[in-house]
């Protein structure tokens, strides 16, 4: 069956890729501001969200591909109850590491997977990092050198790049902190007779 990734991350694609999937990538063109925004006005939790909008994607996508299994993927990062968002301006990505610096923040990586327009399995990874206390002038300098890629990341830092030198402890799967909770998805996929068990 065609497993489609209703994302336009390359590195979820690239995650799925190595583990010998072919997924055909068609991300679903959802609102996800407004979304986000009418979900925190009615008191969604951060792993509320993350779900809601993994499975948007999914659902959007299913209704046009209803033969297919559709990945829907979507990332959070939580810091004492504040979500944010990604970057718009380098000033804005200072201000993000700014808050995170010295602090223990949250990544929520939910996965939904739908066919036929139902949806058959969802699981959200959680995982936690510790940022260094970071200088004014470390951050400026990474920003600087590094904006073209965190300009699309939530929390301003690729962990696969210079990204995991801000971190002082992580605790988690790797594959949740890159956006996509891989093992249990393959376990499924397995179960299902997916992929060879």
């Amino acid at each position: 069956m065609p497993l489609l990734l209703a994302s336009a991350s390359e590195t979820r694609a690239a995650m799925l890729r190595a583990a010998g999937l072919a997924p055909q990538v068609l991300p679903a063109r959802i609102d996800e501001e407004a979304i986000r925004a009418a979900l925190e006005a009615e008191g969604a939790s951060p792993r509320d969200l993350a779900d809601a909008l993994a499975e948007m994607k999914a659902r959007k996508l299913s209704d046009k591909h209803p033969g297919a299994l559709v990945l829907g993927a979507d990332q959070v990062l939580e810091l004492k109850g504040e979500v944010f968002s990604k970057p718009e301006t380098p000033d804005a990505a200072r201000a993000q590491l700014r808050a995170l610096s010295g602090k223990t923040h949250r990544l929520l990586s939910a996965a939904v997977v739908y066919r036929a327009s139902r949806p058959e399995w969802r699981h959200v990874g959680e995982a936690r990092l510790t940022m260094h206390d970071l200088s004014d002038g470390f951050i400026d300098g990474y920003v600087t050198r590094n904006w073209d890629s965190i300009r699309h990341c939530v929390g301003c830092y690729q962990i696969e790049k210079e990204g995991v030198c801000l971190m002082s402890r992580v605790e988690g799967d790797h594959f949740t902190i890159l956006g996509l909770p891989l093992i249990p998805l393959l376990s499924w996929l397995r179960l299902r007779g997916e992929i060879p068990a």
